[in-house]
């Protein structure tokens, strides 16, 4: 961690009082400690300790009082590596989820252009709330890594999970974070991502429910290792956050295909996780079809390319393709007859079976397949899986 710039943001808990042992430990480290505290969080625990420890001043308004002042947020989000938020109450957690910019710390948030990891901290029933676990699964959504709470007593004198993760186990995430930021510096990523749609006439088409998160996380996740990426995004409803990240949208899966083959050519690693339509119209109408003429309808379908077979039979030596399998029979068969048919070195299997997995949702669980083995996960967060399959990747 020496010479990392690092934003420690603490809103108004009673954890707060943690965060003064984890910003010594992150210095210790040889990090560079900024601190970034609400209003709320000030009553927990006082800006003269938080100086003493970090060795700068300690920013909570937009304005210094008595000089005036003016503390850009936009500044610390560029001179940031990492900005870690600890602890993270319900409020905050939810203002930074929809976008309520009204105090230093999220507005900071907002601006950064890093890594974000959050701690929360709160009582079991907080924690449990439909709410915020709607807003805990938003900031996983859009790249945010969640440090989750502990189980314990609580400052309620309760027992659950709420307690925020201790200073120690959180600095090891960071030295991890850092581990991987830089391991795929100096390597192109390509990645396919969401569905592809196939016109039938100009209000119409043949689709699917893929929501492309999944291939977003991976972008996210190469792009946090410090890869430079070709995200091929069928029509989705995400934005990208890295400026390491070069969209390409397309619509049907030929657009797809050509620039597949196009991005592919060159990528150290490729990794196919859009859900392309197999098929598509014949003969696409001009005009809009109206349903009063006809009492029935009969579609013309023809293949579409298999992307991932036609750029992998141009694989180069020292490329590392990956494909993705939804499946409902019979997974691993299928899922090593498409490794060898496709020419790739790894499937990344989902299944329909597995609850909380497959198309628009939050979570997947994968089982990671090769040639030598299989690894199955556990259920958890795009972003997490992201992580393990890139992990796989770089073993």
């Amino acid at each position: 961690m020496k010479g990392k710039h690092i934003v420690l943001g603490i809103s108004g808990g009673i954890a707060a009082y943690k965060s003064a042992h984890l910003l010594r430990l992150l210095v210790k480290q040889g990090a560079e400690v900024q601190v970034v505290i609400t209003p709320n969080g000030k009553e927990f625990i006082t800006p003269v300790t938080l100086s003493a420890l970090s060795g700068k001043p300690v920013v909570s308004e937009f304005f210094t009082a008595n000089s005036g002042e003016w503390h850009s947020h936009v500044d610390l989000g560029i001179w940031a590596d990492l900005m870690v938020i600890a602890p993270a109450t319900a409020s905050t957690i939810g203002k930074m989820a929809n976008g309520v910019a009204d105090n230093m710390l999220v507005t900071t948030y907002l601006s950064a252009k890093e890594h974000v990891m959050v701690a929360p901290a709160m009582d079991l029933d907080m924690w449990a709330h439909p709410s915020t676990q709607r807003n805990i699964a938003t900031l996983e959504a859009d790249g945010v890594e969640i440090i989750y709470p502990a189980s314990g007593e609580l400052a309620s004198h309760l027992v659950g999970k709420g307690r925020m993760e201790e200073p120690e186990n959180i600095v090891e995430r960071i030295r991890e974070y850092f581990g991987r930021a830089g391991s795929l510096s100096g390597k192109k990523v390509a990645i396919t991502a969401g569905p592809t749609y196939e016109r039938i006439d100009p209000v119409r088409f043949i689709g699917n429910y893929s929501s492309g998160k999944m291939g977003f996380a991976l972008a996210e996740e190469c792009a946090a290792r410090g890869a430079e990426v070709a995200l091929i995004a069928g029509p989705v409803a995400l934005d990208v956050k890295s400026p390491r990240i070069r969209r390409i949208d397309v619509e049907s899966a030929v657009e797809m295909r050509d620039a597949a083959l196009r991005e592919f050519a060159d990528a150290d690693i490729g990794i196919f996780s859009a859900a392309v339509a197999d098929y598509r119209p014949e003969t696409t109408a001009g005009s809009k079809i109206k349903r009063e003429k006809r009492d029935n309808m009969t579609l013309e379908l023809v293949k579409n390319p298999d992307i991932a077979a036609e750029c992998g039979a141009a694989k180069r030596p020292g490329q590392f393709f990956v494909g993705f399998a939804l499946e409902t029979d019979n997974e691993l068969s299928n899922s090593r007859s498409k490794l060898e048919r496709k020419h790739l070195d790894m499937i990344v299997l989902n299944s329909l079976r597995d609850k909380g997995a497959g198309f628009r949702t939050d979570t997947n669980k994968v089982t990671i397949v090769t040639r030598e083995a299989e690894k199955s996960y556990p259920l958890k967060s795009k972003r997490e899986v992201a992580a393990d399959i890139i992990d796989a990747i770089q073993l």
